[in-house]
C-alpha cells in the first residue's frame, strides 16, 4: 500500500499535467469539423479524468487521521534516531511485490496521457484504426453534421388530429419555427394533448439532447436543462402557459362531471372512452362490457352505482382519469418547452440539414453511388503536403500515383468493376459475409446467399453428385451435406419416384432418321440392328 503523502503528491502531478494535455488539446488548429469534434471529446475526457482526481484528492486531505498516522510512522523519537526498522518493512514490502509481479508495467499514467494526445498520422496507409468517436453517430448524421430526425418524423405523421401529413422538409421547417416560439404550436390542444404526442415529444427531446452532447461535449447542457425546467415550472403555476392551462380546465370539468368530453362517452366498467353515443350503447349488450359490469359491482359493492344512461356517478375513476390526464399534460408541456430550448441553438444545423436533404434529392442514382464510394475512402490531410512544401512538385506527383495504384481495403471487400472495393454498405445489404459451406462441393465455402443459390447449377456441385451417384435435379436443391443427400435420395426411391434414379430412362437418344428414344431402348434397337 503506497503512502497517503507520496499518493496525494502523485495525484497533484497527475492533475497538473493532465491541465496541460487540456490546453494543447484546445490550442490545436484544426481546420476540419471531424478534427473540431474529436478534440473537444478528448478535451470531455482529460476533464473528467480531472474531476476525479479532484475528488479523490479532496477524500484524502478530509482523512486526516489516516495523514496523521502516516507523518507519525515516518518520523521516529529523538531518543531512537537509528531506527529504521520501517524503512526496511517497507522496503521489503517493494521487492516483494515486484518479485510477484516481474512484467508489470510502470508507466502507465504515460501512455494514458500519450493516447489523448496523439494526432491522427496519415503515414502508415497500411492500417488505420477505427475512429471511436465516429460510432457515436449514424450515417445519416455524418459526423454530427446533420440530424438524423426520420424516426421522429414517422412518429409525427402518425399522431392524431394533425391535418396534412407534412413530408421531410416540410417537417424541418416546422421545427425551425422554434425561433419564433414554442415548437409545434400549430397543433391542436386536442392533438397535443393525446399519449402518443407524449410519446413523440419525449423521444425527439431524448433525441436533440443526445445529438448536442454529442457534437458539444464540453458543454454543460444537464444545468442549462435544468435552468429551463425550473422557467416552466415557474410559468406553469403562474398559469402563463394559457394554451395548455386551457385544455386542463376543461378536461377537469368533463372529468368530473363524466359527460362527454374531447375524448367521448366515458365507461367506467370497461375504462375508456367511445366517440359516438350510439357506439357507447351498442356495447352495453356486449358480453365484455357484462364481464366488466359483474367485476365491477362485486369488487366494489360499496361504490355509488353506474347511471344506466352511460355516465359514471363514481367518484373513483374519473378523479384518477383527471389525475392522468394532468400528468400527461404536464409532461407534453414540459418536454416541449425543453425541446424549444435544444432546437434554438440548432437552427444553423437545421438549416444544414435541409439543405443537405435537398441536395441529395436532386442527385441521380448514379451519383449517389458515386458519393457513397467516396465517403467510403479513407480521408487525407493536407498536413503531409505542407511538410514537404512547395518544392518537389514531381515527387508529389509521383506520390500521388503510388497513393492511386495502392488499394486501401482493411475488411478484404470484394472488387467492384472499378478495381476498387465495394462499398461497406453494399458488402452487408448482399449479406457477402456470411458463409455458406457445401459439403459435397469438398467443403466449399461461398460468400453472400446469391452465389449459394448459384452453385447448385454450376459444374463444381454437379461433379460432387455425380460422384455420389445421384442426379443434380431440383430435388436436391439447398441440400448441402452428403448425408442428407443420401436420405433423400433413399426417402424418393421409397416414396417412388425412380425417374430420378433411372438414369437410362431420362436420358434421349436420336436415331438417323430423326426418331427420339430413352437410352435403353436406343440401346436394345441398336443391339438387334433395327437401327
Amino acid at each position: 500500500m503506497d503512502s497517503i503523502i507520496d499518493v496525494q503528491r502523485q495525484t497533484h502531478e497527475e492533475i497538473e499535467r493532465f491541465e496541460r494535455a487540456l490546453y494543447t488539446l484546445l490550442s490545436r488548429n484544426t481546420s476540419t469539423h471531424e478534427g473540431k469534434v474529436q478534440n473537444e471529446h478528448r478535451a470531455a475526457q482529460v476533464l473528467d479524468r480531472i474531476s476525479s482526481r479532484v475528488v479523490a484528492l479532496n477524500n484524502l486531505y478530509d482523512d486526516k487521521n489516516a495523514r496523521e498516522q502516516e507523518i507519525n510512522s515516518l518520523s521516529t523519537p529523538p531518543n531512537q534516531q537509528n531506527n529504521l526498522e520501517e524503512f526496511y518493512s517497507r522496503l521489503s514490502k517493494i521487492r516483494e511485490h515486484h518479485s510477484k509481479y516481474p512484467d508489470s508495467v510502470t508507466g502507465g499514467f504515460e501512455l494514458e496521457l500519450a493516447s489523448l494526445l496523439e494526432e491522427p498520422s496519415q503515414d502508415d496507409d497500411d492500417y488505420e484504426d477505427e475512429d471511436p468517436i465516429s460510432l457515436l453517430f449514424s450515417g445519416e448524421e455524418v459526423y454530427g453534421k446533420y440530424l438524423d430526425l426520420y424516426a421522429n418524423h414517422t412518429a409525427y405523421n402518425n399522431l392524431k388530429n394533425i391535418g396534412k401529413r407534412p413530408g421531410y422538409l416540410q417537417y424541418l421547417d416546422l421545427l425551425l419555427e422554434a425561433q419564433n416560439g414554442p415548437v409545434h404550436r400549430e397543433l391542436s390542444q386536442e392533438a397535443r394533448s393525446t399519449k402518443d404526442y407524449e410519446a413523440y415529444i419525449m423521444a425527439l427531446h431524448t433525441y436533440l439532447l443526445s445529438f448536442t452532447k454529442r457534437t458539444q461535449p464540453l458543454g454543460d447542457f444537464g444545468l442549462l436543462q435544468q435552468e429551463a425546467t425550473v422557467e416552466f415550472e415557474k410559468s406553469w403555476v403562474a398559469g402563463e402557459l394559457t394554451d395548455w392551462k386551457e385544455e386542463n380546465s376543461n378536461s377537469k370539468k368533463t372529468s368530473v362531471n363524466g359527460g362527454t368530453n374531447s375524448s367521448g362517452i366515458w365507461c367506467s366498467a370497461c375504462q375508456k372512452y367511445y366517440s359516438k353515443q350510439t357506439v357507447y350503447d351498442a356495447h352495453l349488450t356486449s358480453k365484455k362490457h357484462v364481464k366488466a359490469s359483474v367485476k365491477q359491482a362485486q369488487n366494489s359493492a360499496d361504490t355509488a352505482p353506474t347511471n344506466p344512461n352511460g355516465l359514471s356517478t363514481s367518484t373513483v375513476s374519473a378523479p384518477s382519469n383527471l389525475s392522468s390526464l394532468k400528468t400527461r399534460l404536464h409532461n407534453s408541456a414540459l418536454h416541449t418547452h425543453l425541446v424549444t430550448s435544444l432546437l434554438v441553438p440548432l437552427a444553423g444545423t437545421l438549416n444544414d440539414t435541409k439543405s443537405n436533404v435537398e441536395r441529395r434529392f436532386s442527385l441521380t442514382a448514379r451519383e449517389r453511388e458515386q458519393e457513397l464510394l467516396e465517403q467510403a475512402k479513407p480521408k487525407t490531410t493536407s498536413g503531409s503536403a505542407a511538410q514537404n512544401g512547395p518544392s518537389g512538385d514531381g515527387d508529389e506527383g509521383e506520390g500521388e500515383e503510388e497513393e492511386e495504384e495502392r488499394i486501401y481495403n482493411p475488411l478484404k471487400l470484394p472488387l467492384g468493376w472499378d478495381g476498387k472495393p465495394i462499398p461497406y454498405w453494399l458488402y452487408k445489404l448482399h449479406g457477402l459475409g456470411v458463409e455458406y459451406r457445401c459439403e459435397i462441393c469438398s467443403d466449399f465455402v461461398y460468400m453472400g446467399r446469391k452465389n449459394f443459390d448459384r452453385h447448385f447449377q454450376e459444374s463444381r456441385h454437379a461433379f460432387g453428385m455425380r460422384a455420389l451417384g445421384l442426379p443434380n435435379t431440383k430435388h436436391f436443391h439447398e441440400i448441402t451435406k452428403i448425408e442428407d443427400a443420401l436420405a433423400l435420395a433413399e426417402k424418393l426411391k421409397q416414396e417412388g419416384k425412380h425417374e430420378v434414379f433411372e438414369q437410362e430412362t431420362m436420358e434421349e437418344l436420336e436415331d438417323d432418321e430423326g426418331n427420339v428414344y430413352n437410352r435403353k431402348t436406343y440401346e436394345d434397337l441398336k443391339k438387334q440392328g433395327i437401327i
